[in-house]
């Protein structure tokens, strides 16, 4: 089972958010894991990526070994079904067919489209991410390396960490004061999704253009792999591609 999600006057560009539904692995991994990296059996593993590429149709999967940083790959074509080379948090392409995947189990993933139809980005953000303000660097790189201007950018944010289990019991430590508006400390929770928010519209995306599947992994359990509900659990994947 997957979620699909259309950008309005966009039809060429597919956006999928997954599900840990339809595949094949076991226990904690039950049942469609996607990640080469937490333990499942990689046959497994390599089986509901290629049923998902399948399923979906795009030629390449593209993805990184995720590290909660601000780098971003641009045009990336060697693909990474069964063995990840390089790090990053973003993808970037203007090619058709290339499947940019970003990995999950409460972190957001964010998808970026040009509203030309032309171009597209993907990117990883758990907290680190957006304490780095990876979404507004994600934004400004991708409108740099395609001569972009924001301002003509859509994007979506798909289901992660909701604001009611995004807790920080030790606030002070891993966030600077200007993070305070989001945090609740009566329940002692981030409300990251108004904070990726924020940054987009910061970056320059209109209000209008930013959309969002206002998901918790944590609070799904049927539906989501989550890391902060399990620990040890599989990945879901999120894929952005342009239809040829």
């Amino acid at each position: 089972m997957n979620i699909k999600f259309s950008f309005p006057g966009l039809k060429n560009i597919i956006c999928v958010f997954g599900t840990r539904l339809g595949g094949q692995s076991q226990g904690p991994y039950m049942a469609n894991n996607i990640s080469l990296e937490v333990g499942d059996e990689q046959k497994n593993v390599l089986v509901n990526r290629q049923k998902l590429k399948h399923d979906l149709g795009f030629s390449k999967w593209i993805e990184l070994k995720q590290v909660h940083g601000t780098d971003i790959h641009f045009d990336l074509e060697e693909e990474s079904l069964s063995e990840i080379q390089q790090e990053g948090d973003g993808l970037a392409t203007q090619k058709a067919s290339i499947g940019l995947v970003i990995k999950t189990a409460d972190c957001q993933p964010i998808f970026l489209a040009h509203k030309s139809g032309r171009f597209i980005a993907a990117l990883h953000c758990g907290w680190r991410g957006n304490r780095a303000d990876f979404p507004i660097i994600g934004v400004q790189k991708f409108c740099s390396r395609y001569n972009l201007q924001p301002g003509e950018v859509l994007a979506v944010r798909g289901p992660s960490l909701g604001p009611c289990c995004a807790e920080f019991q030790d606030f002070d430590e891993h966030w600077p004061q200007k993070f305070a508006p989001y945090f609740t400390p009566e329940s002692q929770c981030m409300n990251l999704w108004a904070l990726t928010r924020d940054q987009l519209q910061k970056a320059g995306i209109k209000p209008e253009n930013i959309f969002s599947l206002d998901l918790c992994t944590k609070c799904l359990e049927q539906l989501f792999f989550s890391y902060r509900r399990e620990k040890t659990c599989g990945r879901q994947a999120n894929i952005i591609y342009i239809v040829q």
